[in-house]
């Protein structure tokens, strides 16, 4: 039976996730080794993978580039995670695309997992359109993950680095460090972003085994000159006034990490001017992260999942509600979420609790009893589309903003469920 990339992503997500470079190993060598045929971007992180990946390959683009961009998870569909220059492959090129790598996958021994498909794809794509450059982002780790065959990158970003995944990557910075550090490779420039001593003590260390330049993010360089809930303007010492419509007050963190890479990238011979630098950050969107999803009633999605991020998104509503708001929160059970009453309590008028559509998802009564313990008001909700109803309805009732918060896996759900109250 013929099966379409759907139904065969379904079929190889069955297979869980295995750790080890065996299987993409293997099939990328089956495709041609895609993933050395153009110069690659490779992006790890335990924060702010996403956001780099969005504005820096904005920035190429506005350089002239045609750039193919890799991020994880998917939010609406499959191919949100393909882009070039920004747009999303169409369902008629994903769909051949994987059907040309679903006889190769069955042929091996050791089939691949979804996540090793989907990358092995991605840089079949960017090699198929002749990329000019690839941004490609892990979807967790970094020295296992799927993304990292690819040999000589032009350069390896280590965002930040924070503790997540726990059961995968260890439970401390330094056992964390060690995995992203895992990019790094032979004689090739790297960029850590992160201020954290005990993983710069790592990455700076494998950096230096492999003889790599390391560079550490300039976030001094820049300050907010003001900010708003639509937009904010930044100076930067090198790059003079910079405007950002991605929100979040932490995208000022990460675009420090951009404009330092863009530095690197010119000592690379990447030819990448100030105009585009300018354009390239004002143009860039990302979904997800501190997102404006309807404007009356104010909603917000923001895909804050572990404490790093919850702590920067309280940030970003303190920063931007002078009052309180009401919460639609929806996270995996693996996460620490017994922290987020404490780290989120004091902005809370009501949380409004659902389970997203995932076997690793966290019970809706079970985080909501958090919430309640703490003296928080909570609403648990028997699904996604209940909660939007619900959080949607007392928001407009009582005049406050709504901030849905927690797994990206929840974005399509509360999405296609917020498109029905319209």
């Amino acid at each position: 039976m013929t099966m379409n990339a759907f139904e065969y992503l379904k079929k190889a997500s069955e297979r869980g996730s295995k750790l080890g470079l065996e299987r993409i190993a293997e099939l990328c060598k089956r495709l041609g080794d895609p993933q050395n045929a153009l110069p690659v971007i490779h992006i790890a992180g335990t924060n702010g993978k996403g956001s780099f990946g969005v504005m820096m390959s904005a920035v190429l683009a506005e350089a002239g580039y045609s750039v193919g961009s890799f991020s994880s998870p998917t939010l609406t569909d499959a191919t949100d995670s393909f882009r070039i220059n920004g747009e999303a492959v169409s369902l008629a090129e994903f769909d051949q695309l994987l059907c040309r790598l679903i006889p190769i996958c069955e042929d091996m021994t050791d089939k691949p997992t979804e996540f090793e498909v989907l990358t092995a794809a991605a840089y079949e794509l960017f090699r198929q359109r002749n990329c000019d450059i690839a941004v490609i982002e892990c979807g967790m780790g970094g020295d296992t993950d799927s993304t990292n065959v690819v040999e000589k990158p032009l350069l390896s970003v280590i965002t930040n680095i924070a503790v997540d995944h726990s059961s995968f990557l260890g439970g401390t910075i330094k056992e964390i460090a060690r995995h992203k550090a895992g990019i790094i490779k032979q004689e090739r420039p790297v960029l850590y972003g992160g201020n954290n001593s005990e993983a710069y003590e790592i990455i700076s260390a494998a950096a230096a085994e492999k003889n790599s330049p390391l560079t550490l993010a300039d976030h001094s360089a820049l300050e907010v000159v003001s900010r708003n809930i639509h937009k904010t303007v930044f100076r930067h010492n090198r790059f003079g006034i910079l405007e950002s419509h991605m929100l979040g007050t932490y995208q000022a963190f990460n675009l420090a990490n951009v404009l330092t890479a863009v530095e690197i990238l010119r000592q690379e011979g990447i030819a990448i001017p100030d105009s585009a630098v300018s354009a390239g950050i004002s143009k860039a969107h990302n979904q997800g992260r501190f997102e404006i999803v309807s404007e009356k009633p104010l909603i917000i999605f923001d895909g804050a999942h572990n404490p790093d991020g919850i702590i920067r998104a309280a940030e970003s509503i303190e920063t931007y509600f002078s009052g309180k708001v009401v919460l639609l929160i929806g996270v995996m059970a693996d996460k620490e979420y017994g922290l987020y009453p404490e780290l989120l309590g004091k902005f809370t008028d009501t949380a409004f609790t659902a389970a997203p559509d995932n076997p690793r998802a966290l019970d809706s009564k079970a985080l909501a009893d958090v919430f309640t313990a703490y003296g928080i008001a909570a609403v648990p909700c028997g699904s996604v589309a209940e909660g939007v109803r619900k959080s949607v309805h007392y928001a407009e009732t009582h005049d406050l903003p709504l901030i849905a918060m927690g797994s990206l896996y929840m974005y399509k759900e509360f999405s296609e469920a917020l498109n029905l109250l319209k």
